[in-house]
């Protein structure tokens, strides 16, 4: 089933037409990268504006709230959608799971190459809500029966919604395949790396869910343009049939991005403090499939405040704590894999130090929003996407960029590691909490979110301050982290080309993808040899010299 990336006849083609015709899955895997951190620039850029609107009670720089609420709606569409999960699972998948399991391709090159392209049709297509006079302004959420009886663009959204959704299933068919069929002779399923272990399981959460997505917003589609009235209380619709579909596919898409952003951990820890993954088979059956076995049902947490029999707010409550379990289990691995470790702390393992700290602070925040009593008071505060940013944006984020630090050398056969990456390090580590801690303190006493203006505020007052001074300081974390991500995405660049150069295997992993492979990896990955491991190998057996 493999499939040579490229042909003598090939080398001759143009360098674009090379890459626009790609079926190479290391390439697809940095076409994922490069369209995703421009998803999350351009995302990032809408942040700001936000923060700067807030940061002084009245109007700053925006006209109106529709303007503010088209804003919102691409930070947060792009954040998940365009950056967090084609990150994860694209680029780091693409480029990294073939190597990990010694297979020289994915199963299916060719449906792998429409997938990415289906993933920059999809942000070209959320780019154009900049463009158009009447662009979506319904958040991520897309909830009725604002997004029906809006007069943005619905149809955008949905569309958007429905590429990205396409290709993520594409993705999940394919390295689904390419796992089970396709691993290196003698591989076993212990043997796996517990970055594969963990993309598998998002993708299989994927393949479930993302229908129900479809589903949902395709309904609100025939609202809107064909007149139905699925979401129409007045008609015989049920308005929080979307809430709840939307959220049975929403909220296991949280574990979509950590499951992988987690698996990514691992394999920086291990290799960093040259131990083996501690208790790998209770972080892969009760770790990370216990979290896909109560993922989808553990949604009605964020419907707590809607309409709903009080039995399932008790249900709900339950299982949502449940889910610490699992999640708690991969924790005290990742704790355990450190444990009397000869830790090397470069980059890498910065960032992935820093989302220990960050996991613990989002965890711990997320008990009461899991509380039905304490939701009624926080929900729909600053207090939830203070959360919300800790336990996946920030998280998620600062994994991804701490395999593009673990991985660099692999990619390009240098270093990115330098002054300039430690500096960023700081000031993102230190920009986020100094936007995020506020919103905490002022959301727990009732700002609520997506205000673009909070006026009828202006004389509450919390430890002897006002909302406007806890948003002025969180503004100003924002700048840091624009400073910070700005002096990192310079750092990647001409690490790329001008970067230290790094011997093939520079962190001394026993990872295929280091031990077996040029740096970058050629067409075919191994060269002419094909990989073999016996049955005592393992990605993590550092106790074995």
């Amino acid at each position: 089933m493999s499939t040579p990336t490229t042909t003598a006849s090939h080398s001759a083609a143009p360098a674009w037409k090379e890459w626009l015709l790609t079926t190479d899955h290391k390439r697809i895997g940095v076409l994922y990268l490069v369209g995703s951190m421009a998803a999350f620039g351009v995302a990032g850029l809408m942040a700001l504006i936000i923060r700067f609107e807030q940061m002084e009670l009245g109007m700053q720089f925006i006209s109106s709230g529709t303007e503010y609420n088209g804003y919102l709606y691409f930070h947060g569409a792009a954040m998940i959608l365009a950056f967090l999960i084609p990150g994860l699972t694209g680029f780091a998948a693409n480029y990294f799971l073939p190597l990990m399991i010694g297979a020289r391709d994915v199963a299916f090159p060719r449906i792998n190459a429409f997938s990415v392209w289906l993933f920059y049709f999809a942000i070209v297509l959320a780019l154009l809500s900049f463009i158009v006079p009447d662009g979506p302004d319904i958040m991520w959420t897309g909830y009725p029966p604002y997004s029906v009886t809006s007069a943005s663009n619905t149809s955008m959204y949905v569309f958007t919604v429905h590429l990205l959704g396409f290709s993520s299933i594409l993705g999940a068919v394919n390295f689904l395949v390419t796992v089970i069929y396709m691993r290196a002779p003698g591989m076993g399923w212990n043997q796996l790396n517990i970055f594969v272990w963990t993309t598998v399981a998002a993708f299989v959460i994927q393949l479930i869910f993302i229908p129900v997505l479809a589903a949902a917003v395709t309904l609100l589609l025939f609202d809107k343009y064909l007149g139905t009235h699925f979401y129409d209380p007045s008609a015989g619709g049920d308005v929080l049939l979307y809430q709840n579909l939307f959220w049975f596919y929403s909220h296991p898409a949280v574990y979509v991005i950590f499951l992988p952003a987690v698996g990514i951990l691992f394999d920086i820890m291990a290799t960093m403090a040259k131990n083996r993954v501690f208790n790998y088979k209770a972080a892969v059956y009760a770790g990370i499939w216990g979290i896909v076995g109560i993922a989808g049902i553990v949604w009605v947490h964020h419907l707590y405040i809607a309409g709903m029999p009080d039995w399932i707010r008790l249900g709900h409550m339950v299982t949502t704590l449940l889910i610490s379990v699992p999640v708690g289990i991969l924790t005290l691995s990742l704790w355990g894999t450190l444990y009397k470790g000869a830790i090397t702390y470069n980059t890498a393992m910065m960032y992935a130090a820093s989302c220990l700290y960050l996991i613990l602070l989002g965890g711990l925040t997320g008990i009461p929003l899991a509380i039905p009593s304490m939701t009624l008071h926080l929900s729909e505060t600053s207090y939830v996407h203070a959360h919300f940013h800790f336990i996946m944006a920030l998280f998620s984020a600062f994994a991804l960029f701490a395999g593009i630090y673990y991985w660099f050398p692999k990619m390009t056969g240098r270093f990115a590691d330098g002054p300039m990456a430690t500096i960023s390090f700081w000031l993102n580590f230190v920009g986020v909490n100094v936007t995020f801690w506020p919103l905490f303190i002022i959301g727990k006493e009732g700002m609520p979110r997506r205000y673009w203006d909070y006026e009828m505020f202006k004389d509450v007052e919390v430890l002897g301050r006002s909302f406007q001074e806890f948003h002025f300081i969180a503004t100003i974390g924002a700048g840091v982290i624009a400073i910070g991500m700005l002096l990192q995405f310079i750092n990647f660049i001409a690490s790329a080309f001008n970067g230290k150069p790094a011997p093939t295997n520079p962190w001394n992993s026993k990872s295929l993808e280091w031990t077996h492979t040029a740096s970058p990896p050629g067409p075919g990955n191994f060269g002419d040899t094909d990989v073999i491991v016996d049955e005592n190998w393992s990605p993590y057996e550092y106790t074995k010299g």
